[in-house]
């Protein structure tokens, strides 16, 4: 009987989880289920019901209620408006960050492996990357003319550096082994290039290109703001000077989602590129 009462070991025994750790488990399990779109709507919503409130303490002029900036939205895409500025100015960015890119990403792998070339442009490198890209505004409309070509070296210089500098820490980042076997196996310098460092610089060259992305977007804008006739940065520097406060945010608005969907499908592609690579 004495055997028969003994009790369980506590290392035997079944603990049940707390009442409170129990709730927050579930909590968090129902949030994992929730659809990331319905948390995205659920966001915009409080952000346009938030702004619905606090225009109700500004007038019109300083602070424009959503269904004011809206219906400017509808008014400026009839007119052809926002398109025609928004066309402009992706245009101006997908070329000035295609042509800097280039130049940087292959300029990188020549100063990554080569240390003669990484010697010579080092001093010019150091030196221009600290230089922001609008203060040579002034200089390249006198060089290149107040036209597209100004603009377009502007977002090239200001996409250059960061591809330059991220394709040479990827380079520096192979693997010393991979390097060492491919050699033993007979690879000759091209092959180590193209098979080894190439594909392992790959993430770092993306990811320089998707900084300077957002640097590009920068860019532009204040340039167009400064010198221009058309583009996104051409209409918010008018709706200043008219103090049409609603027309800037939707301008404000045309950039950000531009940007936005631009990145996505940047994202996309470098996905892409990486699986292919690792494949």
């Amino acid at each position: 009987m004495a055997a028969e009462r003994q009790e369980t070991p506590t290392s035997l025994k079944v603990r049940r989880p707390a009442a409170g750790a129990e709730r927050s488990t579930k909590f968090g399990s129902r949030l994992a289920r929730v659809s990331p779109f319905a948390i995205w709507f659920l966001s915009l919503a409080l952000f346009v019901a938030f702004w619905q409130f606090a225009s109700g303490f500004y007038p019109p002029a300083l602070l424009p209620s959503p269904m004011r900036t809206f219906h400017t939205f509808v008014d400026a895409i009839a007119s052809g408006q926002l398109l025609k500025n928004a066309r402009a100015t992706f245009g101006r960015v997908v070329i000035g960050f295609i042509i800097g890119s280039a130049i940087g990403v292959a300029l990188g792998l020549l100063a990554g492996c080569v240390r003669l070339a990484r010697l010579a442009l080092d001093p010019y490198v150091n030196f221009f990357r600290f230089v922001p890209a609008i203060a040579l505004l002034t200089p390249f409309v006198v060089w290149f003319g107040i036209g597209e070509t100004s603009k377009i070296l502007l977002i090239a210089f200001a996409t250059f550096f960061i591809a330059m500098l991220n394709t040479i820490a990827g380079v520096d980042d192979v693997p010393i082994n991979r390097l060492r076997a491919a050699r033993m196996l007979g690879a000759d310098p091209w092959q180590v290039f193209t098979l080894i460092v190439v594909p392992s610089a790959l993430p770092y060259v993306l990811t320089g290109m998707r900084i300077a992305m957002g640097i590009s977007f920068a860019s532009i804008i204040v340039a167009e703001m400064v010198s221009a006739d058309l583009g996104l940065g051409f209409l918010l520097s008018y709706a200043q000077v008219i103090s049409a406060t609603d027309l800037q945010f939707v301008a404000i608005a045309c950039l950000g989602v531009m940007g936005w969907g631009t990145d996505k499908i940047f994202q996309i592609l470098t996905r892409a590129a990486l699986g292919r690579v690792s494949g």
